[in-house]
């Protein structure tokens, strides 16, 4: 739920364990504690969707066996190694940081990676303020950071089973042209469309594509978004990295956007989570601020970790 600043220092100093989302500023004043945080500003919350400098997501979670770590770029990939195998782990990873890059473009071949219950978020700054930079935040040393990543694994009971859950309104397009790269990463500049090689910034404004409608790639069956940035000096800007060997399209293009979301969600909204995170695009797109989701409240967040990286997409966590 959302709450002030002293009320969310009052549950730390309880003793609570919390996951916590804010500006970079009121996160670095919270005191030391059980619990992790990551920067933004941006939030569904039980009254709407809404931007808030002033307040912070605080989610309390019951569990008394857990701990919490710090990741870089060169060891990340031991997460899916620290992570319980009845229980769930919240990662919290600052956007554009080196770990962050790591994470997306190798994070499925970590060891044991869908054995494991993986989820979290990329944190990020309010898009139209100055002076603001990611970070993830490490409550039990009272430490802050750019380009480390905050992890929080949890040990849930024996009699209880943990489910990663995703909603995505998007699809393949059927009749878009098949796209693959020869180059993998987050910024392309070609690619071959039904075989042939072209410049990806160029198909792009020849065929008038909408730019909110992300790529949907097959992976192994499952539809996972890559969200088109910007497009600069002929160079296609993701956030997501694309990769050799997967086939994409364009999604299916979206006549009413927040209808459809809440269309989707109403399919879930019988779920109990106990974690959900929403993307940045969904809320810009769908002009969801001042707009209720049913059943899901948590940050807004510059890309969503289900598993892997994936975005435009709402994660939440379930447990029976």
């Amino acid at each position: 739920m959302l709450m002030k600043f002293d009320a969310t220092s009052k549950l730390i100093e309880e003793g609570k364990l919390l996951h916590i989302a804010g500006t970079e500023a009121l996160l670095k004043k919270l005191p030391k504690g059980k619990w992790i945080g990551g920067s933004t500003e941006y939030f569904m919350a039980n009254e709407g969707g809404k931007v808030s400098g002033d307040l912070l997501f605080v989610t309390e979670f019951p569990f008394k066996n857990y701990f919490i770590k710090t990741y870089n770029a060169q060891n990340i990939s031991k997460v899916t190694d620290d992570s319980f195998e009845n229980g769930f782990t919240i990662l919290i990873v600052p956007f554009d940081s080196d770990v962050h890059k790591e994470y997306a473009q190798n994070a499925a071949g970590y060891n044991m990676m869908f054995l494991r219950n993986i989820v979290g978020w990329i944190s990020g700054l309010n898009l139209g303020a100055q002076g603001q930079t990611p970070i993830a935040v490490n409550g039990s040393e009272a430490e802050s950071f750019t380009d480390k990543a905050v992890a929080l694994h949890i040990l849930t009971p024996d009699d209880e089973t943990v489910s990663v859950n995703i909603i995505n309104i998007f699809e393949q397009d059927a009749s878009s042209p098949l796209i693959e790269f020869t180059e993998e990463g987050f910024s392309i500049k070609k690619c071959k469309v039904d075989g042939k090689e072209v410049v990806f910034a160029d198909y792009i404004a020849e065929k008038a594509i909408d730019t909110k409608l992300p790529l949907v790639g097959d992976y192994s069956g499952n539809d996972v978004n890559i969200s088109i940035k910007s497009i600069e000096n002929g160079v296609v800007n993701l956030y997501a990295p694309v990769f050799k060997g997967i086939e994409y399209r364009i999604a299916k293009a979206v006549s009413d956007y927040e209808s459809l979301f809440n269309s989707h969600i109403s399919e879930h909204k019988d779920s109990t989570a106990v974690f959900a995170c929403n993307c940045i695009l969904n809320f810009l797109y769908g002009e969801l601020e001042n707009k209720k989701l049913e059943a899901f409240s948590g940050p807004i967040t510059f890309g969503e970790i289900a598993y892997q990286l994936v975005n435009q997409t709402l994660v939440y966590v379930t447990i029976v």
